[in-house]
């Protein structure tokens, strides 16, 4: 068959196209082609402007109209999230240990359930939770406690203990989990420790591995594995101090550190402590530096560098002068962290706080 007598008729038919064509030709269209007037190239002002008066005000009703759906929608979407049990999932799963812990206040009767960010998880005289993040570690919820989740995303795990006592093993990185208290906030460093506060706010957190960071505003404690530090409501971080040192050492910083003691009783605190000092408490010393009196920084100082000599870069009068690196740069020397990367965390939880 010639192609062209499929566009205009000429050349020779197939056969199988006439039998189509054949039994087609009843619908075949006869009539003539309708007549379109003209339409003039170019719409007078005036028929634009009659064009445009009809239709702005439907089109201003039409962009309210979208405008009131959004609106429904959003603030709909803010009562849900509003509403009592309405919470965002989160990657904590928690399971009762015993008794009847309760999640949102609602028990825990059996398997796991999820903690939910702004969800509180408490415990009572006889119960126990734990609760477990893949990525983040385990924590151990002890009886009575009051545990509420506050951010939960990447990188950013922040819970708050209201009071009770929380066992956390973190395996994330460094950084990446927070706990914050009535008295101060826990930054985990890559680590195993224990946190409890009291039902009036103070308390105390105890390092197994690794280390953390204590902070309330600019004041600020580090606690390496095998030491403590206590916290109170007001006044935040106290002195950090390794649990295996001299019952007289303890108790001297005890009273160094307890709020409403007088000039003289906290310098002879401080004379036992640096009597009472080994190498290994070179932790609390450095501690000590940012403290004590302007009077008797000195006095740590020496102690302190007899214990662990300062590096080349640090010299008594940045240190007398409290100099942000050079600190640091003596903390590092005692072995037990690097400063750098809780100034790093530090600032970055607090930006994002």
């Amino acid at each position: 068959m010639n192609d062209d007598y499929l566009w205009d008729g000429s050349g020779e038919p197939d056969p199988e196209v006439q039998k189509l064509e054949s039994a087609l030709r009843g619908l075949r269209h006869n009539r003539p082609a309708p007549a379109f007037p003209e339409i003039a190239e170019i719409t007078p002002a005036g028929e634009r402007s009659r064009l445009l008066t009809f239709l702005l005000p439907r089109f201003k009703i039409a962009a309210l109209g979208w405008a009131a759906v959004l609106l429904i929608a959003s603030v709909g979407l803010i009562l849900y999230r509003m509403k009592p049990g309405a919470v965002a999932p989160s990657e904590w799963s928690v399971t009762g240990v015993q008794g009847a812990p309760r999640l949102g206040g609602n028990a825990i009767k059996a398997g796991t359930a999820n903690l939910g960010v702004g969800q509180v998880l408490e415990t009572d005289s006889v119960s126990e939770a734990s609760m477990i993040a893949e990525n983040t570690g385990e924590i151990r919820v002890e009886p009575g406690t009051r545990l509420r989740l506050l951010t939960s995303r990447s990188g950013r795990k922040r819970l708050s203990l209201e009071r009770g006592v929380i066992q956390a093993t973190i395996w994330a990185a460094p950084g990446e989990f927070v706990v914050d208290t009535p008295s101060a906030v826990a930054v985990d460093l890559g680590c195993i420790y224990t946190l409890t506060v009291d039902d009036s706010g103070d308390g105390l957190l105890r390092t197994t591995v690794g280390w953390v960071g204590f902070k309330l505003k600019d004041h600020e404690s580090f606690i390496p594995a095998g030491a403590a530090c206590p916290t109170k409501k007001k006044t935040g971080p106290g002195t950090p101090y390794f649990e295996d040192a001299s019952p007289a050492f303890r108790n001297a910083l005890a009273r160094f550190d307890q709020a409403g003691t007088s000039a003289e009783e906290r310098a002879a605190a401080l004379q036992v402590v640096l009597a009472q000092a080994r190498p290994r408490d070179a932790l609390t010393l450095w501690h000590l530096l940012a403290r004590v009196e302007e009077s008797d920084r000195s006095r740590v100082y020496e102690r302190l560098e007899q214990l662990v000599p300062a590096p080349a870069e640090v010299t008594r009068k940045g240190i007398m002068t409290l100099d942000r690196q050079m600190l640091d740069l003596w903390w590092n020397e005692l072995g037990f962290g690097d400063a750098s990367l809780w100034r790093h965390w530090e600032r970055s939880w607090s930006e994002d706080r």
